[in-house]
Order: structure tokens, then C-alpha cells, then sequence
């Protein structure tokens, strides 16, 4: 038996399981198929029919997820007929009699409409899809609901299949289904829906075969146009840039291939729907931006005729009209996309109209260089010299001259808005771009000169930006912009972001970078003397545009030059090089003008220190430098004993080795202790940073430890505590603490004197220590001064270095709280000790002596809490150590004078405060978190204890001394402020107290004082903070300066009011009263209305009906009514 008739036998349910295929024997089924006569494939189709039908009999689809073992098995049964779906791609044609072969496709078309659709496809629905698409394609009978279906499928696997690109080649293919089918239709709804979300996929936005199909979309049905566009605008704020410039290619796209109906509706429905958005989008919109980027795309495509036209029809009703609106930001929005489209005409008008249109546009621009709101005219500017740059060989000489001279001499001073001056040297780079422009702008631009020294950076810098560009096209020489003596005036004293910018364009003429060394140090001669700080600041930057090599040539034809003027004998083989190029004669001989040779030697610093770490990663090049620099110091150092020179040798040494310099460094720690007591920081911070660059930061610290140790009171016999220096030098405790400050002020130094372990600084932790009692409490407890003790104000610095130093070695250790428990320690003693000083003065106490102690408890007081709020802000402290703290601060307080320190508890407050940041729960932890709660509940309610107690003192020296009183307050103010921000932040319910409390003491200063009125005059609404009463004033002066506090305050005055806190007439005038402060400020409209309502719904329960004109409650009343609707009528 032949293949063929095996083949046509196994279609027959009896004899399918004979047919086997020999991979070593080529069967193609297709061949087979097409080979057979019309009566056999007539058989086939019939014997296949009876097969299917019994199979899905069998095992329909409904059971085959139920079945999963059978199902594979009847497919791998079914495997001969798997070949149906594929054999029918080439051998049914229109002139066969195919009855059959339909009933086995609408068969398996329902088999694959009940298959789901998912990443993994069977093989089976795979073949039924391929013989949905082959039947489409071939055009055969029905073709449209097989169509329809492999339309949907492919549209549903090229979401969710990985390859989604073979998938999308798929769905092209078959657009032309689409065609085919009612768009009205609710059977078509799902398919609408999957079309629409193309515009959503990636995939289908970047692939070549998914942009036709998204272009072809806009073709289906004119109705569907609307629903596309208003997806992509539902998407567009998610699409990036790249994104959008794919969008708008397709939108353009399919705008290009239009016609008709479909032509009118892209127009009107999207590209114009896009102009109107660009025009009345508020520039802060996250889709202005993108939709100016699709516009633009359109303009950019400006040059065709169809372009320029559908251009000049859409803006036609649109564009005029918004350049003149009184909103200043659509009139800005227009005037972009009006000069970004210049010229707006219809080709297809004569040249005379057009000429016109364009002279009237032309006239526009102008008017709009001198639009009253400065963005505007920023928008102009730029328009303008777009124009410039692209048409200028189509304008006339006389409109870019007029256009040229508005920019340069009117619009660069505009006094009103340095946006409008920045714009204008922004947008000339573009007309620079251009050639053309050059000669006239050589002309014009120096008339720009004093704009270097504009007050606003951002103007200055713009300026520079442009004459970096004039420089680069070679438009002018800048310097005949802008003479070099203002370059370098500017260069001085300007911040970093205007100093770079002019040493990139004036780094070629100072650096010349391809001429000699010997050059280079001409024109660095040269700088300095036109300007020596100008100078520092160039070669600050020099690093940046050239390589360390050059640099490092530089120094050393530096050392040259300042060798040649040292008028001795000395290193002359170095001196005198081979090369006579850089022979001592050839240097420039400058004589001993100190100014040039300090200025040479501060560069030489500089340029070592712009290129110390290049030099360390070239170990021979570091000691070739340390080599010359370190033969020649000594010498310089007796030649150039000017100070002007020796600072910059003592900085040139600390970037040395010691060894390369002996003579200087065996004698620094000499200097340092020999050092006058006066001495300004100038005298020794350089020679403090050699030594902690040279690791001798061990020494300093011991000197510093033996002076103060020495400074302290003799008890006794002390003959074994010697002081450890090769001269008798007194003691110098306030030198000491001057170098301690600077050691730990810098990150450098600080670094260098930590990294020395815990054994130096234990020692000058307690030396410092000591002082606490043996001179600070003497003070502070005696009648009498000892003339050889410290006096109190080093003694009191020495305390506050005390805690410091403590925090910085509580940061260092690595576990335990030793530190902190010192500084616990230390609050005991200034609560055991000094607070008493605080107290009420006795009859038996002296007047004088108490007006003395008070202030001095005061200070140190008010020293250690500026200590520990330091601890709290680097978060060093722990749960105990603010416990100790506040409790410090709480009897600090109830000291009679403890109101001298509410500044400095204002900041402790503060600080525990943020300290107790919320924290998402964990829940891992909630045991932990919930101890955490109850830890920071109490804290934060000792916090609200204290500030209603500052609140209380604050009102009583007001009363009793209101002069004191004021000032205190002013005092107050910053740490008042800084204390009520964390406040507000904090969601707690102990912190909801701090604004009761300030809304309370406002409201009863305010009634106190309408209680005290004689006279209806006198009832008077206040319109300012000065006309509160005077803590009222200060409080509020302080929440109104901030928008979140003031929120934080309405709402305490409408909780207030919820609770029926406020209970008679004269409070609720005050609570109005407040409200019209507020009001005056126009902050916070909606709390405003809130607090006023909860007024209003009480109001009227006081009104006063009595007929008496002078009727004080009257009055008030009256008043406060028509304050409340004063207000609310906002």
C-alpha cells in the first residue's frame, strides 16, 4: 500500500493507529494533499469530518482541563490528523467543492474559541489558528468569522507572550480583518478594547510592524479616531520622551497617509486638541511638556506645502487670539508656539498676501518683546531669536537690526526681571550659531560689558555662557565684550558656578597649554600682578582643563622663577638646569617684589593641592616633587621672611614629608609653644596643620593637656606633676583652648586627633574635667577674685570643650555609654551646684553679689544645655540621657532667674522632639515598637509640660518687667519657631498640647484685655500682629510665618471650639480677634473659614439685645459679628 492511500485510510477512526511516519521516508502531507485527485480529497474531507466529530464526542473541549492525562493522549492519538491545520493552507481554491472541509473548520473553530488564551499554547491550538489565518488569507468561504478569530487570538498572545514581536508581525498581517468588521457592533467590543490598549504596550509603539498597525488604526473607522486620542492623552503623563517622539511620529503618520473624513477628524480632534492643550496647559501640568514635544514634532516638519497649510488652518481660531488674553501664562504658552511655527501662512497664497501675513507676524513678535509680565518676554526672546537664526537671510537688514538692538539694548537691562536679562544672553548663543549674525553682533555686543557684574547669578553666568560661545564661533574677540580687568575683577569675588566659567575662557591665555614652561610662568606673573586673587582662583580651577603632568611642570618652572630671586649661591646645579631654556637666565628676574613671589608660592600650594592625589598614584613623580621642593625650602624660608610669603610656605611644607623639610619641622611644636597668648588664629592654624598632616597630632595634644593641666589651682604639694617641655614657658590655658577649638572644628584635624585613640583624649577629658570644679565653681561660689586663677570666661569655655570632646569620644567608642554617663554626671552637678545660684535671693544675701552669681549660673546653665542639644542633634543620645536632660531643664525652670535659659531649653526641646521621628511598625518588632511608644509618650509629655511652663514665665516677666520681658521674648523667637515646626510635625497626641496651650494663652491675654475696656471706642478689631497684646504678639508673629503652623493653629481653634472650651462673649471676640490677624495675612483660607464657622454656631448664643449704645458687651458683640462676616465672606 502506497503513503497516499495508507494516509487516506488512517482517516478513518478503525485504522488511525496504522499510520506511522518513517523520519528515514520524506512525507510531506501538503504535497500529498495537492497531488490527490478532487474525488479522494473529497473522501479525506469526509473521513476527517466522522473523526473529529467522534473524537470531540469522545472528549469534548469542555472536559479536556478535567482530563489532562486523556486529552494529551487523544492529541497524541490524533497526531495523523494534527496535519488538517496545516494541509489546508494550499489545497482547497475557490473552484473546490469544500462542504466538508468547512464543517471540519467551524468544528475546530470551536474548539479554539473555547480554549483559553494563555503563554503556553498547545501545539493543537496552534495549528487551528494557522488554519484560521490561512483561511482568511486565501479568501475562502466565511473567511470572516475565521478571520475575526485569528485576529483576536493573535491580538491576545502579543500582550502576554514573551515574543511578543513574532506575535505583532502576526497581528499586520491580518490587519486588513479589521476592515470586515462593525465597529458599532457589541460583538466587536472586546477586540475595540485590546486596539485601544496597543497604545499602551511598549512593544507595539517601538516595532516597525506595530507602529503600521497603530498608524493603520487611525484609518479603521473616523468614530474610533476620538477613543485613540483619548487614551494616548489618558497615557501620555506615564510616556517618557523617547515615548512621545514615537507616539507623534505615528500621530504624524497617519495624519500624512489621511484622506477625506479621516483627514478632517485627525486634525480637528488631535493635532489641534494638542495646540489647545500646549496653549492653556499650566506650565506646571506633568503633560505640558510632552504635549509642547509633540507640537513641535509638527513644527520641525515645517517646509511642505500640506504641513504649512493644515499649520495655518488649525492655528487660525486659536493662536491670535491667545497672544492676546489677559492670563500671562497662556499669552507665554502662545508666543512659544507661534515663533516656534514662524511663519504661520498658506502656501498656497500669492507671494504678495503672504509677504503681508508675514510682515503682520513679524510686527507681532515686536509687540511681544514688550509684553508687561517678564515670562512672557522671556518666551518672546527666545522665540525672536529663533527667527534670527532661521530666516535671517530671508529678513530684511532693517527688522533684524531692530529686533537685534530691542534684545541687546533694551531687553538686557531690564531692571524689572532678571529672567528677562538671562534670556536674552541665552537665546543669542542661537543667533550666534548662525554666521551671518556675526558682524553685526561684533558690533552690538560690547555695549553688554557691565552686564559681567549683574546682581543676579544666574545673569552673570548666562553672559558667560555667551561669551564662551562668542569665543568658540569666533563671532568677536571677548575681550573687546568685556575688558580682561572685569574677567578677573569678577573672577575674584564671584561664587564657583560664574569662577569656572570665566577661567574656561580665559584658561588659554593664561595657561597657553602648547606654548614653553617659561611662557606659562610669564603669563601666571602677569595674572598675579593684574590680580592676585583672581589668580588663586584661576589656578583653582587650572586642574580642570588640563592634564596633572602639566600642572606638576608648571610648579616646578614656578620654583625656578622664584629660585632665580634668591641672590645667593645656594642649590645652584638645581638652580641652573642644562636646558638653557630653563636656565636661571632665561626666567623672568623678578627682583624680591614680595606680592608677585607670596603670589607664586600660593599658586605653587594651590596646584599641589589641585593634583595631591594624581601624585600619590605616581610614587616616582611624588618623590621627584618632594625632592625639588624639599632641597630649596629652607633656603626660601630664610630669604622671604615676609608674612605675606610665609604662610604659603608653611602650607607648601605641610604637603611634604617631614623628612623633606628638617629644618622647618623640628622647630613647629617650638613655635606653637612659644607662642604668645594673644595670638590670632592666622599665627598658628597653619602651623597646627602641618603637624596633623605629619601625624604629630599626638604632640599638640599633649601640650594642650599640660597647659591646662598647669593652669589649674595649686592644692598642696604638686612637685611630681611636672610640666613636659625643654623650656619654662608658662602655662597658656586660653592658647590651648584655641588650638583645641581649631583641632575640632576642621574635618581634617578633627579626623587626625580622633585617630589617636582613646588613651590621649581620656587624659584631656578629665584634665578638662577638673576645671569644672577647681576653677569654674570657685568662681562661681566665691566673693573675691584670685588674680592667678583662669578667669571665668576661659573657664567656661573649658566646660563647654569638657562636653564636647565627650560627645565626639561617645561617637568614636564602640559600645558602652561612658560619656553620656559623664555628661549625666555633669547635669547632677549643674543641678546640685548651679541652679541654686538660680534661686530667690534671701534677705541675708547680698544684692550685689546675687546680681552677679545669677547671670554666671545663667551661662553655665545655658553652656551645658547648648552642649547636650548638640548631642541630641547628632543623635548620640539615648532614651536615659534625655530623661536626665529634660529633667534638668524642668528644674531649670523653677529657678527664680531659670528664665534667662528658655532659649536654650526652647532648643533642647526641640531636639528630643525630632529625636522621636514616626517610623513605619514593624512587625517583626511590636513588642520593641510598642515599648519605643511608651518611652517617647512620656517623654514627649514632659516636653509639653516644659513648654507650657516657658509659656508661663514668658508671661510673667511681661507683666512684672515688660522691658526684660520683651527682650526675652525676641530671644525666644528662633528657638520658639524651630521648636513649634518639629512640633507640628509630630503626630502625638502629648505634643497636641504645645498648640492648646499657645491657642490658651493668646485667648486669655486677649480677654484680659477686653475686660479691662471703659469705653466703646476702645473695642477696635485689630488688623496686624502689633496690635495683640504683647505675648500674643510674639506667638503670633511666629506661627504666621510659617503656612504649616498657622494650618496647626486653626486647627487647635476649631478643635476648641468642638470641645466647649470657649464659653462667654469676650473669648469668642478674642478667637475673632486672632482670626482677623489671620485673615490680614490671607494664609490658610480654608482653616480660616473653619475656625469661623465653629464661631458662627456660637455665637448668637451671646448675642446682647440691650437698646444702650454704650453697652461695652454690646459693642463687642456688634463687632465681633461683623468681623465674622468679614470673614467669612472671603
Amino acid at each position: 500500500m502506497s503513503k497516499r492511500e495508507a494516509f487516506l485510510a488512517a482517516a478513518c477512526e478503525e485504522h488511525v493507529q496504522d499510520f506511522k511516519k518513517d523520519k528515514t521516508e520524506p512525507f510531506d502531507v501538503e504535497e500529498v494533499v495537492q497531488e490527490m485527485p478532487r474525488d479522494q480529497r473529497f473522501t479525506l474531507w469526509g473521513n476527517l469530518d466522522s473523526l473529529l466529530r467522534d473524537v470531540l464526542q469522545e472528549l469534548p473541549p469542555e472536559r479536556w482541563e478535567e482530563n489532562r492525562d486523556e486529552g494529551m493522549e487523544v492529541e497524541s492519538a490524533a497526531d495523523p490528523r494534527h496535519t488538517r491545520g496545516s494541509c489546508v493552507h494550499k489545497s482547497p481554491t475557490r473552484r473546490d467543492t469544500y462542504s466538508a472541509l468547512l464543517e471540519i473548520a467551524h468544528r475546530l473553530h470551536k474548539v479554539l474559541v473555547s480554549l483559553p488564551v494563555s503563554e503556553s499554547v498547545a501545539p493543537l491550538q496552534l495549528h487551528i489558528h494557522t488554519l484560521c489565518e490561512a483561511w482568511w488569507k486565501k479568501g475562502l468561504k466565511e473567511k470572516e468569522e475565521f478571520g475575526r478569530t485569528a485576529f483576536l487570538i493573535s491580538l491576545q498572545k502579543s500582550f502576554i507572550l514573551k515574543k511578543q514581536v513574532v506575535e505583532i508581525q502576526r497581528v499586520w498581517s491580518l490587519h486588513d480583518v479589521l476592515l470586515s468588521l462593525d465597529y458599532t457592533s457589541e460583538e466587536n467590543k472586546q477586540i475595540i478594547d485590546l486596539l485601544l490598549q496597543c497604545f499602551h504596550r511598549p512593544n507595539y509603539i517601538r516595532n516597525d510592524d506595530g507602529k503600521r498597525f497603530l498608524v493603520f488604526l487611525f484609518s479603521w473607522n473616523v468614530d474610533f479616531i476620538p477613543a485613540i486620542h483619548g487614551t494616548i492623552k489618558n497615557q501620555l503623563e506615564f510616556y517618557s520622551k523617547t515615548m512621545t517622539a514615537q507616539i507623534t511620529e505615528i500621530y504624524f503618520r497617519a495624519w500624512k497617509k489621511a484622506s477625506g473624513d479621516f483627514l478632517e477628524k485627525i486634525e480637528s480632534s488631535c493635532i489641534q486638541d494638542f495646540m489647545q492643550k500646549a496653549i492653556f496647559l499650566h506650565r506646571a501640568s506633568p503633560v505640558h511638556a510632552k504635549v509642547r514635544q509633540i507640537v513641535s514634532y509638527f513644527h520641525s516638519r515645517k517646509g511642505c506645502n500640506k504641513v504649512d497649510k493644515m499649520l495655518c488652518n488649525l492655528y487660525k481660531p486659536i493662536l491670535w487670539k491667545a497672544l492676546s488674553v489677559p492670563n500671562f501664562e497662556v499669552r507665554a504658552n502662545a508666543t512659544l508656539l507661534f515663533t516656534e511655527a514662524f511663519p504661520v501662512h498658506d502656501p498656497e497664497q500669492n507671494n504678495k498676501n503672504i509677504d503681508e501675513v508675514i510682515q503682520k507676524q513679524l510686527d507681532t513678535a515686536m509687540g511681544l518683546l514688550d509684553d508687561p509680565h517678564p515670562t512672557v518676554r522671556s518666551n518672546a526672546t527666545l522665540g525672536v531669536c529663533k527667527i534670527l537664526a532661521k530666516c535671517w537671510e530671508l529678513l530684511p537688514p532693517t527688522i533684524i537690526t531692530d529686533f537685534l538692538k530691542k534684545l541687546v539694548t533694551e531687553l538686557s537691562a531690564d531692571t524689572s526681571s532678571p529672567d528677562v536679562r538671562c534670556s536674552v544672553f541665552k537665546c543669542l548663543t542661537i543667533v550666534l550659531d548662525n554666521s551671518l549674525s556675526h558682524p553685526l553682533l561684533e558690533k552690538l555686543l560690547p555695549t553688554l560689558k557691565y552686564s559681567l557684574h549683574d546682581n543676579s547669578e544666574k545673569v552673570r553666568t548666562a553672559f558667560l555662557d555667551m561669551l564662551i560661545k562668542v569665543k568658540a564661533v569666533r563671532a568677536a574677540k571677548f575681550w573687546d565684550v568685556c575688558n580682561m580687568d572685569h574677567l578677573l575683577a569678577r573672577l575674584a569675588i564671584d561664587s564657583h558656578s560664574v569662577s569656572k566659567r570665566i577661567v574656561d575662557l580665559l584658561f588659554k591665555s593664561f595657561f597657553p597649554v602648547n606654548d614653553s614652561e617659561r611662557e606659562w610662568c610669564c603669563r601666571c606673573i602677569t595674572l598675579i600682578q593684574m590680580n592676585p586673587m583672581a589668580a588663586r582662583k584661576f589656578y583653582q580651577h587650572a586642574h580642570k582643563h588640563t592634564a596633572p603632568t602639566n600642572i606638576i611642570k608648571l610648579m616646578l618652572a614656578i620654583r625656578r622663577v622664584v629660585n632665580s630671586c634668591i641672590q645667593t649661591d645656594c642649590d645652584l646645579s638645581d638652580i641652573n638646569d642644562s636646558n638653557k631654556e630653563n636656565s636661571a637666565l632665561a626666567e623672568p628676574l623678578l627682583g624680591k617684589d614680595m606680592v608677585v613671589v607670596s603670589g607664586l608660592l600660593e599658586v605653587v600650594v594651590i596646584l599641589w593641592r589641585s593634583v595631591e592625589k594624581a601624585l600619590k598614584q605616581n610614587e616616582e613623580a611624588q618623590k621627584y616633587t618632594f625632592a625639588k621642593f624639599g632641597s630649596v625650602m629652607g633656603t626660601y624660608f630664610q630669604a622671604f621672611e615676609d608674612e605675606r610669603c610665609t604662610v604659603p610656605l608653611i602650607q607648601l611644607a605641610s604637603l611634604m614629608p617631614p623628612a623633606a623639610v628638617p629644618t622647618f619641622s623640628c622647630g613647629v611644636l617650638s613655635r606653637l609653644r612659644r607662642m604668645d597668648s594673644g595670638a590670632v588664629p592666622t599665627q598658628y592654624v597653619q602651623l597646627l596643620d602641618c603637624m596633623c598632616r605629619w601625624g604629630q597630632a599626638a604632640d599638640i595634644l599633649e601640650l594642650v593637656t599640660d597647659w591646662l593641666t598647669e593652669a589649674l589651682p595649686k592644692q598642696g604639694d604638686n612637685s611630681k606633676r611636672k610640666v613636659r617641655i625643654q623650656e619654662t614657658v608658662e602655662a597658656k590655658p586660653d592658647l590651648a583652648l584655641a588650638y583645641l577649638e581649631y583641632l575640632f572644628r576642621h574635618t581634617l584635624t578633627r579626623e587626625k586627633v580622633l585617630a589617636l585613640g582613646p588613651q590621649p583624649l581620656k587624659q584631656l577629658h578629665t584634665v578638662l574635667g577638673n576645671w569644672r570644679q577647681s576653677v569654674l565653681y570657685t568662681h562661681l561660689s566665691s566673693t573675691t577674685e584670685d588674680p592667678k586663677s583662669p578667669s571665668v570666661e576661659t573657664a567656661l569655655k573649658v566646660f563647654m570643650h569638657h562636653g564636647r570632646l565627650g560627645a565626639h569620644l561617645q561617637h568614636s567608642s564602640s559600645e558602652g555609654r561612658d560619656y553620656l554617663l559623664s555628661l549625666e554626671h555633669v547635669a547632677a552637678w549643674v543641678a546640685e551646684r548651679v541652679l541654686p545660684f538660680l534661686a530667690k535671693r534671701t534677705k541675708d544675701d547680698d544684692e550685689e553679689d546675687s546680681e552677679t552669681f545669677q547671670p554666671l549660673a545663667a551661662q553655665i546653665t545655658e553652656s551645658f544645655l547648648t552642649v547636650c542639644r548638640d548631642v541630641l542633634l547628632v543623635g548620640l543620645a539615648d532614651d536615659t540621657f534625655k530623661g536626665q536632660i529634660l529633667h534638668l531643664c524642668s528644674l531649670t525652670l523653677l529657678s527664680e532667674a531659670g528664665y534667662l535659659c528658655i532659649p536654650a531649653v526652647l532648643l533642647i526641646l526641640k531636639e528630643v522632639v525630632d529625636s522621636y521621628v514616626p517610623e513605619e511598625n514593624n512587625n517583626n518588632n511590636n513588642q520593641a515598637h510598642e515599648n519605643e511608644e511608651d518611652e517617647s509618650t512620656v517623654a514627649l509629655s514632659v516636653v509639653a509640660n516644659i513648654f507650657q511652663k516657658i509659656i508661663e514665665l514668658l508671661a510673667r516677666r511681661l507683666r512684672k518687667e515688660p522691658e526684660e520681658g520683651r527682650q526675652l521674648c525676641q530671644s525666644a523667637v528662633p528657638g520658639l519657631a524651630d521648636f513649634l515646626q518639629a512640633a507640628q510635625t509630630q503626630d502625638k497626641a502629648p505634643l497636641c498640647g504645645v498648640f492648646s496651650t499657645l491657642f490658651a494663652v493668646i485667648v486669655v491675654e486677649k480677654r484680659h484685655l477686653l475686660q479691662k475696656i471703659t469705653h466703646p471706642e476702645e473695642v477696635i478689631t485689630p488688623e496686624s500682629v502689633e496690635d495683640m497684646p504683647p505675648l500674643s504678639s510674639i506667638l503670633l508673629s511666629v506661627i504666621l510665618k510659617s503656612a504649616s503652623l498657622t494650618r496647626a493653629f486653626l486647627t487647635e481653634v476649631s478643635s476648641s471650639f468642638d470641645s466647649e472650651a470657649i464659653s462667654n462673649l469676650n473669648e469668642l471676640a478674642a478667637v475673632l480677634h486672632v482670626l482677623a490677624v489671620i485673615r490680614h495675612t490671607g494664609q490658610s483660607k480654608a482653616g480660616l473659614k473653619s475656625a469661623a464657622t465653629s464661631v458662627q454656631l456660637q455665637i448668637h448664643r451671646h448675642a446682647v439685645t440691650s437698646e444702650d449704645t454704650k453697652d461695652i458687651q454690646r459693642v463687642i458683640y456688634e463687632s465681633s459679628v461683623k468681623t465674622l462676616n468679614e470673614i467669612l465672606d472671603l
